[in-house]
């Protein structure tokens, strides 16, 4: 891989965080910000495969491993939260978080 190369896939990973951080910030809903935050991680994940591939360098993949399983994670508890606050509040407005308490 060429430095030109690397360069290009760093914009386009920036891009991917930029837009999904955008989507988290500007949507309400609690599945779109779901969506958008994993629009957003794959940013930083497609820059450390790059990365490790530029510098011949395994880590690249092993973070992106990480970045993976955390984005599973984050699924798994952000589904828990949207599934809570459709039966409490009724809606998937991220600001009825505020109404959970027991």
């Amino acid at each position: 891989m060429t430095s030109t190369a690397l360069s290009g896939m760093m914009i386009v990973a920036a891009g991917l965080f930029a837009i999904g951080l955008f989507g988290v910030l500007a949507r309400r809903g609690i599945l779109f910000q779901l969506v958008a935050l994993e629009v957003a991680l794959s940013g930083p994940a497609l820059g450390f495969v790059a990365a490790g591939a530029y510098h011949a360098d395994p880590q690249g993949q092993g973070m992106f491993i990480l970045v993976l399983t955390l984005a599973a994670a984050e699924v798994a508890v952000g589904l828990a939260l949207f599934l809570r606050i459709r039966r409490v509040a009724g809606s998937d407005d991220s600001d009825a978080i505020n109404r959970l308490k027991g």
